[in-house]
């Protein structure tokens, strides 16, 4: 069996939708490839995502207005960055990711705290737009896999369906964790629970590969977000005290240390294998 880097599928590839120009510009895959470190490395990510908006909004006191400001700038910086890139750099990706982490945090947190939209309506708003977004993504692309992220403009549906996941599943968890009083600790095993039934209906009963991801993808946020409060929530609200500035700096430090290291063996790089 020989290997073909994407690179060659690249150039082989004809008949982009959307024809030329610069959103339909052919370039290598811009994800990494699903695998195990893929997975640590979002949880930690969504984790960060909560407790370092957290900190921002109280430990620095920035305010949930001035942070959602300052992120959302530095979330447009780096997706700047991202797309100007011709392939998948781990730095790069994680970075967006961790940003959109942390604005889609922010955007149910101002929805409930400044506009007191109630976590039932912001979760079923944000499941309506991700669900809208998957319907014009998959009409204008023919696709929703993560393996086909080779123009702009796919980039563009990915990245606004990576944004609604964020704010769903802070909906999601929230509205879970809080509003019916489950707790955190619970919250995350019953999250975790729910992504470990999305695996075995994968790869026990064979449910559809795409499907299976965008919906672990998704139960991924809330879970994380149940382990950043559990970790930084004093005991006296049901966590462990950690603070929300030792959870972050923790797995902000852990995901750091991956991506080197992703970026040194290219563990994650997207190939393609072909008899």
């Amino acid at each position: 069996m020989n290997v073909k880097t994407v690179e060659s599928v690249a150039e082989n590839e004809k008949d982009v939708p959307g024809g030329s120009g610069s959103m339909a510009r052919r370039m290598l895959n811009k994800v990494p490839e699903v695998t195990l470190f893929f997975w640590i490395i979002k949880i930690l990510c969504t984790t960060v995502g909560e407790t370092g908006a957290d900190y921002l909004i109280a430990n620095l006191q920035w305010g949930l207005t001035n942070t959602t400001y300052a992120m959302g700038a530095f979330l447009l910086v780096a997706l700047a960055f991202q797309f100007r890139a011709r392939k998948y750099v781990p730095g790069l990706y994680w970075l967006a990711v961790v940003l959109l982490s942390i604005v889609g945090t922010l955007i149910t947190d101002n929805l409930t705290d400044h506009f007191r939209v109630p976590l039932m309506t912001t979760t079923i708003i944000f499941t309506v737009a991700l669900a809208a977004t998957f319907v014009v993504w998959n009409s204008q692309e023919k696709t929703l896999s993560i393996h086909s992220i080779t123009t702009s403009r796919r980039e563009a549906f990915y990245w606004l369906a990576i944004l609604f996941t964020f704010a769903l599943g802070t909906a999601a968890g929230d509205l879970v964790g809080e509003k019916f009083g489950l707790g955190y600790l619970v919250s995350l095993l019953l999250f975790a629970g729910t992504i470990a039934v999305v695996v075995v209906a994968h790869f026990g009963f064979k449910m559809n590969a795409i499907l299976s991801f965008w919906l672990a993808y998704i139960l991924t946020r809330p879970l994380g977000a149940s382990i950043g409060d559990y970790l930084s929530q004093p005991h006296s609200a049901g966590g462990l005290g950690l603070s929300t500035i030792g959870t972050s700096a923790l797995f902000l430090s852990t995901i750091f240390g991956l991506v080197i290291y992703l970026a040194i063996t290219k563990r994650d790089a997207f190939v393609t294998q072909t008899n």
